[in-house]
């Protein structure tokens, strides 16, 4: 199943039908496949998520593993901000960022697969939280009126969406003057292989959509957003099991020597305006392994 000729409502039909499905799985299935998309990886170990587990405010049941960062532990959230997650999935992102604001905050989290926000309304619920409000939604055209974010985080999201420009103009329209935000993502350096590029299981499984890391950080600065950082960087490493699903050995030998990079990032930038400081910043972190290297447990990279 390929992506190549398919429309952008198409494309987004791919990634609703497979988090549809994603949604009735655990972490611990879709960890084993490339950000829980592809078919279980015979190495089983989680090629992008980071360990939420020792962040104040995180949920086991809200945590599926498709994530590719921690934004909510890089974006600066206080107590009474209004915070709004992109692509929320089960809720986790939200319900640690709702640690963050404090009662006296409010959270809303929006995605497009309604089996998710389902999910993560009972989360909620068990949770008791009143002030974690959870929409349905496509964040290119996002339910949420002007101006009324703090701070806006994501998580391995904007690389499934075809026109990443729009959601840009979306975060800068719905964040406050002097509000920011902190995304973690999937970019590239250099061009994925043909066969990877264009099939809809790797679109799904955030890596056929991902986009140059200078067209990404591009796309902020011509929407208007100043202060953009790079808080985090690291390499992400496609197991060869998976890669044999779509590469010969000899084109996954070159894949893994050549100069073509996948790598998660987490970059924060403001929207411009007098009505908040700049919040302080944080330790900028990046991991960075030499070209063919491999991502092991505990290296940081995996």
């Amino acid at each position: 199943m390929h992506t190549q000729e398919k429309t952008p409502e198409e494309l987004k039909d791919t990634v609703r039908n497979k988090y549809a499905q994603i949604s009735e799985q655990g972490a611990d299935y879709n960890a084993r496949s490339c950000c829980g998309a592809g078919g279980e990886s015979k190495k089983v170990y989680n090629i992008m998520t980071d360990d939420y587990s020792e962040l104040e405010g995180y949920s086991k049941d809200a945590d599926l593993g498709l994530g590719c960062g921690l934004p909510t532990q890089f974006a600066r959230i206080s107590k009474g901000d209004t915070v709004i997650d992109l692509g929320s999935g089960a809720g986790n992102d939200c319900f640690v960022a709702r640690h963050e604001t404090g009662a006296e905050g409010k959270v809303i989290g929006i995605d497009f697969t309604e089996p998710m926000i389902n999910r993560a309304r009972l989360n909620a619920e068990k949770l008791g939280f009143n002030n974690v409000e959870f929409r349905f939604g496509d964040i290119e055209e996002m339910p949420v009126s002007d101006s009324t974010a703090d701070v806006i985080v994501s998580n391995c999201v904007l690389n499934l969406v075809p026109n990443k420009q729009k959601v840009f103009s979306e975060i800068f329209r719905v964040l406050k003057p002097g509000g920011h935000f902190s995304i973690s993502d999937i970019v590239l350096e250099g061009e994925l292989p043909h066969a990877l590029k264009n099939d809809a299981e790797m679109y799904a499984g955030c890596v056929a959509g991902a986009i140059q890391n200078d067209d990404y950080i591009g796309h902020i600065q011509e929407t208007g957003f100043v202060e953009v950082e790079l808080q985090k960087q690291k390499p992400i490493q496609i197991p060869d099991d998976i890669l044999g699903q779509y590469l010969s050995d000899e084109e996954i030998a070159e894949f893994n020597t050549g100069k073509t990079g996948i790598y998660s990032i987490t970059v924060f930038a403001q929207k411009p305006g007098e009505t908040q400081p700049i919040p302080e910043k944080t330790e900028t972190i990046s991991v960075i392994a030499e070209s063919g290297s491999s991502c092991c447990t505990g290296s940081g990279c995996c």
